[in-house]
C-alpha cells in the first residue's frame, strides 16, 4: 500500500458526502464559525510549525471565509482541527490553502488528510474549484507528504516551485515557501476505497 492510499483509508473514515458527517469516533466536519476563530488561533500556536497570525485574522478568516474552509469537531462540538483556504481573485477554480492544523491529541490519524478530501469536495461542488495551491517550507515534511499524497489520491498532477525565496521575508532565517499547485483535482470513489 502506498502512502497516499494509506492515507486515503484514514481519510474514508471522515470523509464529507454531503454537509457535516458525524463518525463513530465522535468527530465532525463542518464549516468555522465566528466563535472558533479563537480555538483556531490556539491550534495555531500549539502546532510550533505554522506561522501564527494575529488572534484577530482567525476571528475575520471564520467570519469572510468560512466557505472555503473547514473544521474538525470532537464530540463536544470544541474544534480539534481546521484548514484555511481561499479561492483566488484572479483564478477563481483555484482554491489557495492557507493553514492546515491538527491538535496534538488528534494526530496521525488521519485527519488532516480527512479535512483536506473533504473542503477540496465541498469547494469543487459549490465553487467549481479544480485546483488547490498552497505553500510549504522544505523542512516541513508533514505538510510536504500531505499534499503529495493528496495529489496522489486525486490523480492530480503536482507542480512545484518557489514562490517566496527567504530574501523575501523581512525577518532572516524564514525557509524559502514552495508552491505547489495540485489539479485538475478528481474526487476519488469512496466505495471503491473501501
Amino acid at each position: 500500500m502506498t502512502p497516499a492510499q494509506a492515507d486515503h483509508a484514514r481519510a474514508v473514515d471522515y470523509q464529507e458526502i454531503a454537509g457535516t458527517v458525524e463518525q463513530g469516533n465522535g468527530l465532525t466536519l463542518d464549516t468555522p464559525q465566528l466563535a472558533d476563530g479563537a480555538i483556531l488561533w490556539r491550534i495555531a500556536k500549539d502546532s510550533r510549525v505554522l506561522d501564527l497570525n494575529s488572534s484577530y485574522s482567525y476571528l475575520l478568516w471564520c467570519r469572510d471565509y468560512a466557505g472555503t474552509s473547514i473544521v474538525a469537531r470532537d464530540a463536544s462540538g470544541e474544534p480539534v482541527g481546521f484548514i484555511t483556504g481561499y479561492v483566488r481573485p484572479d483564478a477563481p477554480a483555484t482554491l489557495l490553502i492557507w493553514q492546515v492544523a491538527v491538535d496534538h491529541a488528534q494526530r496521525g490519524r488521519g485527519l488532516a488528510a480527512a479535512m483536506l478530501d473533504a473542503l477540496a469536495r465541498r469547494t469543487g461542488e459549490e465553487l467549481g474549484v479544480t485546483t488547490i495551491e498552497t505553500t510549504v517550507t522544505p523542512d516541513n515534511t508533514a505538510s510536504n507528504r500531505l499534499f503529495a499524497a493528496f495529489a496522489e489520491r486525486h490523480l492530480a498532477s503536482v507542480r512545484r516551485e518557489v514562490l517566496f525565496d527567504s530574501q523575501a521575508f523581512p525577518e532572516s532565517g524564514h525557509q524559502p515557501e514552495v508552491l505547489y499547485r495540485i489539479g485538475p483535482i478528481r474526487v476519488p470513489d469512496v466505495a471503491a476505497a473501501r
